[in-house]
C-alpha cells in the first residue's frame, strides 16, 4: 500500500473508533485533480463534529501534512479537513443529506467534462 492509502485507512479507523457515523471513502483519482480520496462521515452533535475534526487534523499533522487546516471551524453543522491528497468532510446528518456529496462524487464523470 502507498502512504496516502495507509493514511486514509488510519483516518477511517480513527473516525470509527470515535463513533463517527456512515463513514465512506470515495476514490477521486480519475474524477478530480484536487485530491486522491475523499472521506465523508457524520457526527451526532456540534461538539462531536469538532472533536472528530480535531482528531483528523492531528492525524494529518502526525503524518507530516503540516499545512492541513479545518474549514468551517465556526460551523456547528460541517467541517472540512484538507489533507492535500485526502479531504475529509464531517457533517451533521441533516446537512450531509442536503449536500449529498457522496452522490455527486460517486457518479462517473465523462472525461470531456473533467476538463474545465
Amino acid at each position: 500500500m502507498d502512504k496516502i492509502s495507509d493514511l486514509k485507512n488510519s483516518i477511517i479507523k480513527t473516525l470509527d473508533i470515535n463513533k463517527a457515523q456512515d463513514i465512506i471513502s470515495i476514490d477521486l483519482k480519475d474524477k478530480s485533480s484536487m485530491a486522491d480520496f475523499m472521506i465523508i462521515a457524520s457526527g451526532t452533535s456540534s461538539r462531536h463534529l469538532q472533536s472528530l475534526s480535531e482528531q483528523v487534523l492531528e492525524k494529518f499533522k502526525d503524518n507530516g501534512i503540516k499545512n492541513s487546516k479545518i474549514e468551517g471551524a465556526d460551523s456547528s453543522e460541517w467541517k472540512l479537513i484538507d489533507g492535500i491528497d485526502l479531504i475529509v468532510h464531517i457533517f451533521h446528518p441533516e446537512k450531509r443529506k442536503f449536500y449529498e456529496l457522496e452522490k455527486m462524487w460517486s457518479e462517473l464523470i465523462p472525461k470531456e467534462k473533467l476538463i474545465i
